[in-house]
C-alpha cells in the first residue's frame, strides 16, 4: 500500500491518498480532503473541491473512475441546496455517475465539508457502471458492485420504527435483483440521530429483521458502524449507507473476531460483525468494522481517557487484521469518530503517529455508548494469490 500526500498549493485543504497497485486488474485510491482553515460552508466546498480535482490531476487518475463519494458536513440541513447545486455533490448527476453520500458529521478543527472519495482505476478500459435510484453499479466480470447511499425512511416516529421501515426498502431493492441481504452484502453504515436517544430503537429493529433472514449468533452477521450521523432530511432519525457485491462465492467471504481482544457483539446485544474478509484473485480486503476501546468481555477500557481508548482500540483493530494476515501498514483508509470535539487535536496527532500519511477523516459523531470516546473504523487492502476466485 503506498499512502501520500497532495500538495495543495495556496488551497487551504489536506489531500491524503491511498493507492493499492493491483499485481493485475484495477487500482484502487482512497483520497480524504479535509479543510485547514476556517471558511464559510460554500467557500470550502468549493476548495475541498478544488483540491480533489488537483489530486487526480496529480495522480494522472480520470475522474471517471469515481465509485463512491461521501461529503462529512456539518448541518446537512443546511448546506443540501448548496450540495446539490455541486456537481461532485449532486446524487443524481448522471454524466457520470458515482454513489454520493452526505452525512451530518462534523469534520474537525476547522471543517464545515470534508470529502473521502473511492476510485478504481481498470487498465482494460472504463468503468462499467449505472445509476439506479440511490444506488450505483459498477459490473465487472463476474461481479456486481453495488454502492447504496442515504436510504431513510420517515414512516413511523420511532428509530424502531424507521429502522425496520429502511431496510425493508433496502432488501426489497436486493431482492429484486437476485440479491440476499445475508449472502451479498458486505458492509452497512447506519447514522443515528441523537444516537444517545435513539441507538437502542435503531438496535433492536435491526435484531428482530436480521434473525428473521437468518442473520443470527450461529450463522453470520454483516460489518457495521452505526454511529451518530444526521440526514438532511430532519425527520429521519436513521439513515443507511451499504455496500453489496452480487456474484460473490461463499468461499470469498471470512468473518472476524479476534476474541483475546474483543467481545462477539451479541454478548451485548448488537448483531455486526468486528471485521469481514473478501477475496478476490489478486487481492484481499479487510472492511474493519466501527471499533472502540473494549475488553472480551465487552467493558469499556480507560474511561475518560481518549488517548488511552484510541490505543486499546488501534490494538483491537491490529488483533482483528491479523486475522487475516494483515497490519496497520495495509490500511487503505481510517475514518475516526470522536465524542468530544476538543479531543480532536489528540486523536489526530496520536492517530498520524501511528498511521504515518495514510487517508484520515476525523469527525465529530458519538459512539452507541456515552463512555466511548473514541471508535475508529477502516479498511484494508493487500495482496493475494487465489487463481480460482473471480477477480476484482
Amino acid at each position: 500500500m503506498d499512502v501520500f500526500t497532495y500538495h495543495c498549493g495556496n488551497i487551504p485543504v489536506s489531500v491524503n491518498i491511498s493507492h493499492f497497485r493491483a499485481p493485475e486488474g484495477v487500482d484502487e485510491y482512497h483520497l480524504v480532503a479535509c479543510p485547514t482553515a476556517y471558511d464559510s460552508f460554500a467557500v470550502q466546498l468549493d476548495q475541498v473541491g478544488r483540491a480533489y480535482g488537483g489530486a487526480l490531476e496529480w495522480l494522472g487518475l480520470d475522474p471517471r473512475t469515481a465509485l463512491l463519494r461521501r461529503f462529512f458536513c456539518s448541518d446537512p440541513a443546511n448546506q443540501a441546496l448548496l450540495l446539490e447545486a455541486d456537481p461532485l455533490a449532486n446524487p443524481r448527476a448522471t454524466a457520470d455517475p458515482c454513489a454520493v453520500s452526505w452525512v451530518g458529521q462534523a469534520p474537525v478543527p476547522e471543517g464545515k465539508v470534508a470529502l473521502w472519495a473511492y476510485h478504481a482505476n481498470d487498465p482494460g478500459g472504463a468503468l462499467d457502471k449505472s445509476l439506479d435510484g440511490a444506488t450505483l453499479t459498477w459490473r465487472r466480470g463476474e461481479l456486481a458492485h453495488h454502492w447504496t447511499t442515504g436510504l431513510s425512511s420517515v414512516d413511523g416516529r420511532t428509530p424502531y420504527d424507521q429502522t425496520h421501515a429502511l431496510f425493508e426498502q433496502y432488501d426489497g431493492w436486493l431482492q429484486g435483483r437476485g440479491l440476499a441481504l445475508s449472502d451479498h452484502v458486505i458492509r452497512t453504515w447506519l447514522f443515528v440521530q441523537n444516537i444517545d436517544a435513539n441507538y437502542q430503537g435503531m438496535v433492536l429493529a435491526r435484531r428482530e429483521y436480521f434473525a428473521a433472514r437468518g442473520l443470527t449468533p450461529r450463522t453470520h452477521y454483516i460489518a457495521s458502524s452505526g454511529i451518530e450521523g444526521n440526514s438532511p432530511t430532519p425527520g429521519a432519525r436513521v439513515t443507511l449507507d451499504a455496500y453489496a457485491v452480487g456474484g460473490l462465492r461463499p468461499d470469498q467471504i471470512r468473518y472476524l473476531a479476534a476474541l483475546d481482544h474483543l467481545a462477539p457483539t451479541y454478548t451485548y446485544g448488537v448483531t455486526f460483525e468486528r471485521a469481514t474478509a473478501v477475496s478476490y484473485r489478486d487481492r484481499r480486503q479487510v472492511i474493519i468494522s466501527g471499533t472502540a476501546s473494549i475488553d472480551p468481555q465487552g467493558n469499556i477500557l480507560y474511561p475518560g481517557d481518549v488517548a488511552r481508548q484510541l490505543d486499546r482500540t488501534l490494538e483491537n483493530i491490529a488483533a482483528l487484521l491479523d486475522q487475516a494476515g494483515a497490519t496497520l501498514a495495509d490500511m487503505a483508509l481510517f475514518i475516526v469518530y470522536i465524542r468530544d470535539p476538543g479531543d480532536h487535536a489528540v486523536a489526530r496527532r496520536r492517530m498520524r503517529e501511528r498511521i504515518g500519511e495514510a487517508p484520515l477523516a476525523v469527525v465529530v459523531a458519538p459512539v452507541c455508548r456515552p463512555g466511548w470516546l473514541i471508535e475508529v473504523e477502516g479498511l484494508a487492502i493487500l495482496p493475494a494469490a487465489n487463481p480460482i476466485l473471480p477477480a476484482f
